[in-house]
Order: C-alpha cells, then structure tokens, then sequence
C-alpha cells in the first residue's frame, strides 16, 4: 500500500464553498483502483457546517456546550470525565465532541459534514466522470481516541463509496483449517488510520491523500447500498463491549440515529 498526502492551501470558512473545485485543483489524475482520501473538515468548511467561536470566553464555552449536545446522539456530562469533555455518541461512533473542533478553523467551530454518506458518494461520482474511471473510492476521515490508549488517530471513516467496507473472513479457514466464527477486517476504518497518520493532525496542511496499490480493497463501480450501510452498524445488543456502554447513564442528545 502506497499513501501519498496532497498538499493544499489553507482551506477555511468563508472563503472556500466548493469542495469539487479543490479536488479540481489539487487532484489533477486520480487512477483506476485508487482511494481518495478527504478529511470530514474540508468537506465541512466547503458546505458551510461552521459556527463562528464568541470572542467571550464563557459565551464561547457555552455555544460549544449547545453544539455538542445538539449535535450528539447520545453523551455524558463534562462532570463524568476527567478532562473536563463531553463524551458521545455520534454516527453509530463513540467519539468526544460529537466531532465539534476548532483546530485549524480560524476562529470557528467546525461541526461533521451535514450528511457525510452524501458527501462521499458525490465526490466519488464526480471524480468518477471526471477521471473516466470505473473503480475510484473515496473515504471521509476523522480521528479520535480509542480506550486505555495513549494519542489521537483515524480511527473509523464517517463514509465510504466505491469499494467493500468489510472483508469477511467467517466460515473461511484458519491456518490449521479453523474456519473463522466472527472476524471481518474493516477496510475502510483501516484505511482511514493510515491514511490521517500520512495526512498529519497539526500544521502539516495536506487534508487529502492518494492510496494506491491496495489489492485487498474490493472495489464497486457504484456508492454503497443501504443494505450495506446497515450492517456496519452493530447495534448494542450485538456489540462486545455492551456491559460498558449500558454502565453509564446517557443522556439523549439533539440528533437522532440514523
């Protein structure tokens, strides 16, 4: 696997409203079986998903509050954290925030993309035809950090199009003939951690990348069916760490599950 960053300019609110103009700029050939990978900010900057941040520390402290809750499905109060966060769930995904930043935003808080599966079908139709090529994919990432592990990445892809987000190993055998029970790999979250490890999280500029040479990526000439979208969700009954999650008491947010 081959990932190389994109540098870009400073993409930021108000002055950049065209996400398909920066792909134009910055991505002139894009390659059969290749993934395009685009950070859920710039997507965000370009449709307008942004709040400008209150010069007043406390009104700037409580619109964030406002943002969080609205925009999580499910969190905990900042008393429940040790550093004082808001801890959620947003996009079938436990995150902090509900993904509200204001890194690299010049004085705004950038929220997720609006509809980040609409997002990442749009890109890949449009570098699809512009290309001329049948199997591009396209990921949109974000980072977070995981339980008793020091240290941000890209842990999960809030969307995918153009490829097979699951290689399913169950029923196949192992080594000594063991057929697997439950192992699937997720392409595309994998993806995405090395594609932001590459991209960088600070100052490095280079909010798209090209991943190339990926033959365990199954590629499709079309955007991911509902069906499909359906069962990269696991609901809490089925997840391992349901004891964990239903130990806590969440408070139901502003959006709703989709």
């Amino acid at each position: 696997m081959r990932i190389t960053p994109v540098k870009t300019h400073k993409i930021v609110p108000g002055k950049d409203r065209d996400i398909f103009a920066v792909l134009d700029k910055y991505l002139p050939l894009v390659k059969e079986r290749t993934v395009v990978a685009v950070t859920s900010k710039i997507v965000a900057i370009c449709e307008g998903s942004v709040v400008p941040i209150p010069k007043n520390e406390k009104e700037k402290e409580k619109l964030k509050d406002a943002l969080i809750i609205k925009e999580a499905e499910l969190y905990l109060p900042r008393s429940s954290s040790r550093y004082n966060v808001l801890l959620t769930v947003k996009g079938n995904a436990i995150i902090f925030s509900s993904g509200v930043d204001e890194s690299n935003a010049g004085g705004y808080f950038v929220l997720w993309p609006k509809d980040p599966q609409k997002s990442a079908n749009a890109i890949r139709e449009y570098l699809v035809k512009k290309h001329g090529g049948k199997y591009i994919g396209v990921i949109i990432t974000d980072t977070t950090s995981v339980p008793l592990r020091w240290g941000q990445r890209g842990v999960f892809v809030l969307a995918h199009s153009g490829f097979s987000a699951l290689n399913s190993y169950i029923g196949k055998p192992d080594l000594f003939g063991r057929p697997f029970q439950m192992t699937s790999a997720s392409v595309s979250d994998a993806l995405g951690t090395a594609a932001v490890l590459v991209m960088g999280e600070g100052a490095e500029q280079t909010p798209l990348a090209i991943i190339e040479d990926v033959p365990f990526v199954k590629f499709q000439e079309r955007n991911p069916t509902k069906r499909e979208l359906k069962k990269l969700r696991m609901p809490l009954a089925d997840d391992l760490y349901a004891p964990l999650l239903k130990a806590v008491k969440w408070r139901r947010g502003g959006s709703r599950s989709s």
